[in-house]
Formats: structure tokens, sequence, C-alpha cells
């Protein structure tokens, strides 16, 4: 029963659509305007800098107490990092709003800082980085996420968290697919640029 509710919470949790809330109060509707995603960078381009800040330390906090409510149930790291997994996927896929939310960044970031916090400081240097040589989020998002998955590796992270660094890669580079055809076409819009 523990494993049970310590999966479904990290689903709920990360279903929590903080960028959507936060950004209703200034009459937008995230689901259609800018690229129509319920996260960080639609936030940003669409409402500015404070919201959409707000809503990565959100985000990363739902992933973060998702671990957090695992940890307090059991010990079994399998368990954990499923109920890790699940917010993302929540995040990712909420129930509430028709299964379209976020691209899963953030609340990865919030996951892996809890299991693998070297790793994540890994993928998070990664990140920034790209997006100041290359002025495209999407490129860094997904560099930072296959950084995460080498990283975790290559740290000798447990096997469970291993796995699901790798996992949550995946689906960050599926929720990407787009934007990576758009960095290929030359047409991936450039932080900075409001819609």
């Amino acid at each position: 029963m523990q494993i049970v509710i310590a999966i479904v919470s990290g689903y709920l949790l990360g279903s929590i659509p903080f960028a959507l809330l936060l950004t209703r109060s200034r009459g937008v509707d995230l689901r259609r305007v800018g690229s129509h995603n319920l996260g960080a960078a639609n936030v940003l381009r669409t409402v500015g800098v404070t919201r959409a800040v707000a809503v990565m330390l959100l985000d990363a906090a739902k992933g973060a107490t998702a671990v957090v409510v695992a940890r307090l149930l059991t010990a079994d790291l399998i368990v954990i990092m499923t109920a890790g997994l699940a917010a993302i996927l929540g995040h990712v896929y909420p129930a509430w709003i028709g299964f379209r939310g976020g691209k899963g960044v953030a609340a990865s970031a919030g996951v892996f800082a809890m299991v693998a916090p070297f790793a994540t400081a890994i993928a998070a240097l990664v990140f920034v980085v790209t997006i100041l040589v290359t002025r495209f989020i999407s490129a860094g998002s997904i560099a930072g996420a296959l950084a995460l998955a080498v990283a975790t590796f290559a740290v000798s992270a447990p096997g469970p968290v291993v796995v699901g660094a790798v996992a949550a890669a995946l689906l960050v580079m599926h929720r990407h697919r787009d934007n990576l055809l758009r960095l290929i076409a030359g047409t991936e819009r450039r932080i900075g640029l409001r819609l």
C-alpha cells in the first residue's frame, strides 16, 4: 500500500500545473498562446522573466517533494525513483487538463537533485552553458537531459537512478522532438524573443 501511495502521490504532485496557475492572473491561458506548452519557457516568452523563474522553481520543487514523500514511506530506491518518474509524468501528462502539460525539464531537475545531486549539478551546468552559447532554451534542455543520463552513469549512481535518468532523458527528448526539428531547420526561436 505504501508503494502505491508513494507513486500516486508523485503523480499528483507532478500534475499541479503551476505554469497555468501563475499566468491565469495575468489573463493568459498558456494552452492557447505561444508554444501552447505549460512550462517555464512559454511563460518566459508570453508573460515575462519573474513568473518564468517562479514556475521553474515550483516545478522543480514538486519533483523534489515527490521524492521526499516517497522516502518517508519507504527506503526502497526503486520505489522512490518510480515515484520521482511519476512526478515527471504527472507534469508532462496531467490528467486534469487533458494530459497536456510541460516538457519535464524542471520537474526532472527537482527529482534528480534529491537522488543524484552531483550528476544534476553537472546537467544544470550543461543546460546553462548551452543556452548561453546557443541562445536556445530547447537546446539547453536537450543537452541537459542527455548530460544527466551520462552523468549518473559516470558518477556511479545506483542502478535505479541511472535507469531513471535515462528514462527521464528519453521523455524530455520526446517532448522536445518538434523543437529538435526546428533547430535542425533553423526556425527555432532564440531566448529573448517575445511572442
